[in-house]
């Protein structure tokens, strides 16, 4: 009996091994197009990060194409964007406590709503390819009119611009970019 269930032990470890391999190999592969990338903004004694992964364009069309007009996004690829401040901050015109968020964004033609959610995904979309967001948990939204760029950003980017205790939170991709004023 007891070799029965050695045999067993080693046929269930091999058996999670090759789950663990493969799960890293697609991770791996998914990583691939759609690189990870953390923003790091420190400045007026605060601290602000983004977590967030970019897509490239690939002659697609993103804006009311890929990425659908008045439907949440999950800012990104793969895993939920995450925002986070050591501070209690104004994220758009309104207070937000410091801490860490999960960002999500409607785009639309003219103006975006930026939405920071207070629960932590792992990753950006379900089962069914819809957003994992739950209304429920958001703690602001905010919206920001679009501005068109001259020039194509050919990969999705997320930076911080300005200095001191007045940056902007800044999304490009394609022809479009959107700023969130951020003060503390």
């Amino acid at each position: 009996m007891g070799k029965y269930l050695k045999w067993t032990f080693y046929i269930l470890v091999g058996f999670a091994l090759m789950l663990i391999i493969g799960f890293k190999i697609l991770q791996f592969q998914t990583k691939k197009y759609s690189p990870e990338e953390v923003v790091n903004y420190n400045g007026g004694g605060n601290e602000l990060s983004v977590f967030y992964n970019r897509p490239f364009m690939k002659d697609r069309k993103i804006f009311g194409g890929l990425v659908p007009f008045g439907e949440v996004w999950r800012t990104g690829a793969n895993e939920a964007t995450t925002f986070s401040s050591e501070k209690t901050i104004t994220f758009g015109g309104k207070k937000l406590p410091a801490g860490h968020y999960t960002l999500w964004t409607i785009p639309g033609p003219e103006e975006w709503k930026i939405i920071l959610n207070n629960k932590q995904y792992s990753w950006g979309v379900n089962n069914d390819g819809l957003p994992s967001r739950q209304p429920s948990a958001d703690v602001l939204e905010v919206e920001v009119p679009v501005q068109t760029t001259p020039e194509e950003t050919e990969q999705f980017t997320i930076v911080f611009e300005g200095q001191g205790r007045k940056p902007e939170l800044v999304l490009n991709w394609e022809k479009t970019k959107v700023e969130v004023p951020i003060s503390w």
